[in-house]
């Protein structure tokens, strides 16, 4: 299985025609925002004057991580089979949103530390039961990074042969906050300081020991300017087999709705490696966790919500999918002044 990092930036040839049609519907130049900024991008993603958001998917990863043996959650490790299990009986808060607003939830085994025997729901792509102690060692070699980072394109295809036009990125994994605050410091500079937060709910000490783990886990490094090494280092499985499904998605002409802050660690990684991806993003929302402007930051991103979430799981993407069905919505379905036999302004 080999990873295909050709990613070309999305053709504008259209954009005057879609902002033509976006004008020319019954309102004020621009009265509806970034609704109409949300319509030209996903126009310009599918290439098309009359998008459809066909077959959305939310996708959850999961995924252990090894220095969680350092106490820097607030949660036992257990919590992440734990709650792939909720996900697969529906009962999570990802399940109810997604089904509340039409999405379909699908739960990946990216690298959990639990054998789930016969679960016909769960896609099963387990690189190994958790990632190593990054405080101590590096979190997975290379090949491991890259067949993660294949098994997420390939999962992206499976999606697309669905008919999926458009998914959403959510994740599991007790003390992944921990890899997504190291990725961040290594791939985009922001000191550990401002990228280490709070997490599942840790108090003043076990923040402050959250931060002494992390900075002697970046310590065991100098710079990497690979952004695979990098991975390797510090990530999860989930991280990296969610980086791979955005390549993936991205390179099938889908949209990515991106949640908080662990999914955008695992777009930075994508960036590093494809740097156009970006436009294929719509970020869903700016997280209550302390790192995640930074990483909003370093992505050049907009979001569209701010409601001081901190749960993961795609909670985020589910809540801002309605804002993208608005925009297509109002991109095919609005009238346009000669239509309704409106007066345009001037007239």
């Amino acid at each position: 299985m080999s990873l295909n990092l050709n990613l070309a930036a999305l053709p504008t040839s259209l954009d005057a025609a879609l902002r033509a049609k976006i004008d020319g519907k019954t309102k004020p130049l621009g009265a509806l925002g970034r609704l109409e900024t949300l319509a030209l991008q996903i126009g310009r993603i599918q290439q098309s004057l009359s998008p459809k958001l066909s077959e959305p998917h939310l996708v959850v990863y999961a995924g252990d991580h090894g220095i969680a043996e350092e106490g820097v959650s607030a949660f036992p490790q257990d919590v992440t089979w734990q709650m792939v299990l909720n996900f697969l009986a529906g009962g999570a808060a990802v399940n109810v949103l997604a089904r509340e607003l039409g999405m379909a939830v699908q739960v990946v085994d990216a690298g959990v530390k639990h054998d789930f025997g016969d679960q016909p729901t769960l896609l099963d792509a387990k690189i190994a039961p958790g990632t190593r102690n990054s405080a101590v060692e590096p979190a997975m070699d290379r090949a491991e990074a890259e067949l993660a980072l294949a098994r997420g394109q390939a999962h992206a295809e499976s999606l697309k042969a669905r008919g999926c036009r458009v998914v959403g990125f959510g994740e599991m994994g007790i003390a992944n906050t921990s890899a997504a605050s190291l990725l961040l410091h290594k791939l985009a500079g922001v000191p550990l300081a401002q990228a280490v937060g709070r997490g599942t709910g840790l108090d003043d000490d076990g923040l402050a020991r959250k931060l002494a783990v992390l900075e002697r886990a970046a310590a065991r490094t100098g710079e990497i300017a690979d952004p695979i090494d990098v991975l390797a280092e510090y990530g999860g499985f989930e991280i990296a087999m969610m980086a791979g499904a955005m390549l993936g998605a991205a390179q099938a002409g889908m949209v990515l709705l991106i949640d908080g802050f662990i999914a955008s660690s695992a777009l930075l990684v994508a960036a590093k490696l494809a740097p156009a991806i970006t436009e294929y993003a719509v970020f869903a929302h700016q997280s209550a966790e302390a790192g995640h402007q930074a990483m909003l930051a370093a992505l050049g991103a907009q979001p569209l919500l701010a409601l001081d979430l901190r749960l993961g799981e795609g909670s985020g993407a589910a809540l801002a999918f309605p804002l993208l069905r608005a925009s297509v919505a109002i991109l095919n379905d609005m009238a346009s002044f000669a239509s309704a036999g409106v007066s345009e302004r001037g007239e």
